[in-house]
């Protein structure tokens, strides 16, 4: 699984946190992270800490949030992904179906007005999604 920031994705001018390049057993794993990250609710999570996630030019911590803010970032290396509990829960069920089978689809993982998406990309490479 690897995790990449991608700039300028569209005409808008909006960004993207992708992860991409897995499998469902790796899919599973994120699924196990994020139900982790409910449970301690307190907590925050650290993708980079883990051996199955290859941060490629960016870090993204996961984070626990009384609003729903999205992925935040100051120098575009570091990011932050503020959700309500109630949106990482929907999150999860945005990614259980990437646990049961093999697929080359993706999912964008928040409907924010903010502007950097955060994407669950099962295949390698899209087009669409690596300008």
């Amino acid at each position: 699984m690897k995790l990449k920031f991608l700039e300028n994705i569209n005409e808008y001018d909006e960004h993207a946190v992708r992860l991409n390049d897995f499998d469902k057993t790796q899919a599973a794993m994120f699924l196990q992270i994020l139900n982790d990250l409910t449970t301690n609710a307190g907590q925050f999570i650290n993708l980079s800490d883990y051996e199955f996630i290859e941060p490629i030019n960016c870090e993204l911590i996961l984070r626990i949030s009384e609003t729903d803010e999205g992925i935040i970032t100051e120098d575009n290396t570091h990011f932050f992904c503020d959700l309500t509990l109630e949106a990482y829960t929907k999150m999860i069920k945005l990614i259980e179906p990437f646990c049961i089978r093999e697929t080359d689809a993706y999912r964008i993982l928040y409907d924010l007005d903010n502007p950097i998406d955060f994407i669950f990309s099962a295949g390698k490479e899209n087009e669409i999604m690596n300008p």
